[in-house]
């Protein structure tokens, strides 16, 4: 048994029900022993950076005893985000959702269901979090694996100590229910499945969808995705239960399976007691995972647009994987061949500074960041294949090294992944924006050939992306945000090891800049 690291003492904690166009004011007393921030994830942040949260990044971390105010707008987004601490592992028991109605007077693109419920997918320790990520950076191997995952703070009653407080659903027969799903595991994907259901998808990452309808969806860390249920099944007990989508051949990974239950209010002489368990698709089913993500298609509506960058001004290709660093003479390290791990994009592993990069691009102090982060690879080779590939590659170059991009510019960002070490499916999240996924595949990423085959019309919209194991992701968005937004594998494991950049976007005309800095904004050490 350990402490945790909690809001208000609630594990996933507090969620906040907001309308489009609302501002928020929170204030964070950080009461805990660890340095702390609040990272409001897929919230735009328009002209307010400073309240986005990254350790390092927009800010220095708030340090035990003290508080920051958070003060943002909400701007034309609705839907299902969530907000997470973002230092080192704090997040694992730091999070919760956000829930974003339509403006008052508007409605959902879809009949108004029955109710709503919020579905936090987490992963637990039986260890304190931060002593296992501080343990595997001193020895430079991977992390231990999480002992269980979580629906809404508990294991499920397949784990042996929460069957009592096992997470449960009621419904009615014949209503309609939208379920709001937020990937708070830590280092894992996940399927989740309803026993015996299928349902509609209608948005993900607060962006509405064209319906969608499967029985299973893969969510990463990061990803959020609403569903509609309709309880149309014999009266009874049913299972939501996820489990791991381990798309790496290396990494261990914890394969155990999380359960909620869905009850109908029924007491009926044939109601079943016994919940029924959905076949979840296999760990490494990434034809499943295939499926889901290329049937997303953006709702496309009159009053929900695409508006898809149709000229391209930034155009980078970018590797995103693992490497491994030569042991030092002084260290202990044991990771494979007695290296330490380290991650990278373009072959440059990120090091955080000790003052924050918005902090330094506002006041212009030098010597903060590089910023030169390239736009292709450094070297082209057979980013998927296992064969001659250049040593170099394997040992990144390390560098706080971020890339500046013009207010307003159309950017094009192709994630490659490559196969040193392992290939794995590697969730990207960009802060700031919203982005269109215009496509995706397997293999080596072919400039000429795959925009060809681009979805220019009504791809889906999201702020997080699943790279697929050695393959390529597309993805553009318009830069009319200003500020330091960071891009990072949501793998926590892989921000840790560098595999993160930054793009500084620079102010706009007239009011399109960047607000300034709020006075209590944490000062660094």
């Amino acid at each position: 048994m350990h402490n945790i690291v909690t809001v208000n003492g609630q594990l996933p904690g507090p969620t906040l029900f907001v309308n489009n166009g609302d501002t928020l004011v929170v204030k964070i007393y950080n009461n805990g022993p660890y340095n702390a921030t609040i990272h409001w994830h897929g919230i735009h942040q328009l002209r307010t950076g400073w309240a986005d949260g990254p350790e390092y990044i927009t800010q220095c971390p708030i340090q035990p005893g003290a508080s920051y105010t958070y003060r943002f707008t909400i701007v034309d987004q609705e839907g299902t985000l969530w907000w997470h601490a973002h230092v080192s592992w704090l997040r694992a028991t730091v999070h919760g959702a956000i829930v974003i109605y339509p403006k008052k007077g508007s409605s959902y693109p879809f009949p108004k269901p029955k109710d709503e419920a919020t579905i936090v997918l987490g992963e637990w320790w039986n260890s304190n979090p931060m002593d296992v990520v501080y343990q595997a950076a001193l020895i430079g191997a991977a992390p231990n694996i999480s002992d269980a995952y979580t629906i809404n703070g508990q294991p499920g009653d397949l784990y042996p100590c929460s069957s009592s407080d096992t997470f449960k659903l009621q419904v009615t027969f014949g209503e309609t229910y939208l379920l709001r799903i937020v990937g708070a595991a830590l280092n894992t994907e996940l399927f989740f499945k309803i026993a015996d259901h299928e349902f509609i998808v209608v948005a993900v990452d607060a962006s509405y969808t064209k319906p969608y309808r499967t029985d299973v969806i893969m969510i990463t860390p990061g990803q959020t995705a609403d569903i509609l249920l309709t309880a149309n099944r014999a009266p009874g007990q049913y299972y939501m239960a996820a489990r791991a989508y381990s798309s790496s051949l290396a990494a261990p990974y914890d394969n155990t399976t999380t359960t909620a239950i869905l009850t109908y209010d029924s007491s009926t002489s044939t109601f079943q007691s016994e919940p029924l368990l959905p076949t979840l698709p296999l760990y490494n089913d990434t034809t499943a995972v295939t499926e889901f993500t290329t049937s997303l298609r953006s709702l496309a509506s009159s009053e929900h647009p695409v508006e898809v960058p149709q000229t391209i001004d930034e155009s980078i290709i970018t590797t995103v994987g693992l490497g491994l660093r030569p042991c030092l003479p002084d260290e202990t390290c044991q990771g494979p061949g007695g290296e330490k791990f380290i991650a990278s994009m373009n072959n440059i592993s990120f090091v955080f500074p000790t003052i924050s990069i918005l902090q330094a691009y506002y006041f212009a102090i030098n010597g903060v960041f590089n910023p030169e982060f390239p736009s292709n690879p450094p070297i082209e080779f057979d980013y998927t294949g296992s064969e001659n590939i250049p040593a170099d590659l394997w040992n990144p170059e390390s560098d706080t090294r971020v890339r500046v991009i013009i207010y307003d510019s159309n950017v094009q960002l192709v994630f490659q992944g490559t196969n040193i070490v392992s290939g794995e499916n590697h969730p990207m999240h960009l802060h700031g924006f919203d982005f269109y996924v215009v496509g995706e595949g397997f293999g080596n990423y072919d400039p000429l050939l795959h925009p060809l085959n681009f979805n220019l019309d009504d791809p889906p919209k999201r702020n997080t992306v699943g790279v697929p194991a050695n393959g390529w992701a597309a993805i553009r968005f318009k830069a009319n945000n200003p500020g330091a937004w960071f891009l990072h594998c949501h793998l926590d494991v892989h921000l840790m090891w560098g595999l993160t950049t930054v793009f500084l976007v620079t102010n706009g005309p007239g009011l399109l800049t960047l607000e300034a800095p709020p006075p209590d904004l944490p000062k660094g050490v």
